[in-house]
């Protein structure tokens, strides 16, 4: 999978570029703050029709304008596919592929995938569980469409006991048995299905993580679930009292977690920057891993800031390791040009330079 071309019209602080890329290594300098980040998420936009960094579409608008648009061709092997989205003020959101506008958003998850790497992945060790499960939820519903629709109906459901436990009224019993069996359901799916990402992307993500740090830490991902305990429905059952004093929902696989491990502690609490991050770039190389076995393609690899808290040869192992012939068509951010430039010649890639400056995006020679 490769994108040739990108065109971009007031996205964020770009107001407008005509882009063509290497089907190698595309790499963007600039100062912080001149839109290199932006443009890697109109990319992203593009796969999973919603900003990485900006959940709001209104917010994504160039302040001057009342809309923007993106649209990209990709190519997979002999087969090309265009892909456009457009957002305007006070309108609903249109996205298109080869032309023909979705009914439903989620039907395009999964057909252009990609794998971004930035430094807001901290948030998988330091903010916890919530993270986590959104980062199982988005690797998986990548390659499984049902796994979506399962987690739609669970949420619905579990919003909807939640707003029975926190209602005065006494409701009848069989009125939260209707949304405890859905969630049981359903949840059911999803835990099943969470169990068997985290066994087969376990042994990827470690590959990836010894590549990187020399083999020196020993590394663990744990699943653990109320599911594992019991029925969910029962559960339910037994906690409804208790959750009517909380005011919430505590059993369920909401609650699920992915426990990350070094050296057999948890690494938030024991992990350096380097170390860390060395843990996050192998978490998302493992799920570019996986989405290439499963999904039967590369996936695009977006890499945001890659020197940030990596010290140098760790810098160039990933460098080594992502411009080989097991990835595809590569995108890196950075600030200084020469020092990648240094780095990149040692790994023997073929490379294309783009300069970003305030939100304009020129060709380098």
């Amino acid at each position: 999978m490769q994108i040739n071309h990108l065109s971009i019209l007031n996205f964020k602080n770009i107001r407008e570029a005509e882009l063509t890329f290497s089907s190698g290594l595309n790499c963007f300098v600039g100062n912080n703050g001149e839109g290199k980040t932006n443009l890697l998420d109109a990319i992203y936009y593009l796969g999973f029709c919603k900003s990485h960094t900006n959940p709001s579409d209104l917010h994504n608008i160039h302040h001057e304008a009342d809309f923007f648009m993106l649209q990209g061709t990709f190519q997979n092997e002999d087969l090309m596919n265009e892909v456009s989205c457009g957002v305007k003020r006070r309108q609903k959101k249109t996205f298109k592929y080869n032309g023909k506008e979705y009914e439903r958003l989620s039907e395009h998850i999964g057909k252009l995938p990609l794998v971004l790497i930035s430094p807001s992945d901290e948030d998988l060790i330091r903010e916890g569980s919530d993270e986590r499960r959104r980062f199982m939820d988005m690797v998986i519903t990548q390659y499984d469409h049902a796994y979506m629709e399962s987690l739609v109906a669970y949420n619905k459901a579990l919003l909807q006991r939640n707003t029975l436990l926190r209602d005065d009224t006494e409701y009848e019993a069989s009125l939260f048995e209707v949304y405890e069996l859905k969630m049981a359901m359903e949840g059911e799916q999803i835990f099943k299905k969470r169990q068997a990402f985290v066994k087969a992307f376990t042994p990827v993500f470690e590959e990836y993580y010894h590549y990187i740090s020399g083999g020196k830490e020993a590394i663990r991902l744990l699943y653990t679930s109320q599911l594992s305990e019991g029925s969910l429905i029962d559960q339910l059952s037994e906690t409804r009292l208790r959750d009517k004093m909380l005011g919430y929902t505590s059993k369920g696989i909401h609650k699920d977690e992915l426990q990350m491990e070094l050296d057999g502690y948890p690494i938030k609490r024991v992990g350096s920057q380097g170390q860390n991050k060395s843990f996050l770039i192998a978490m998302k190389l493992g799920q570019y891993g996986f989405l290439k076995r499963t999904k039967q393609m590369k996936p695009l690899l977006l890499i945001d800031d890659l020197f940030d808290k990596l010290d140098a040869s760790r810098v160039e192992q990933i460098l080594r390791l992502v411009s080989g012939q097991d990835f595809g068509q590569l995108f890196i951010t950075d600030t200084n040009k020469e020092h990648l430039v240094r780095l990149l010649e040692r790994t023997g890639s073929d490379y294309r330079f783009f300069n970003v400056t305030n939100g304009v995006i020129t060709p380098m020679t």
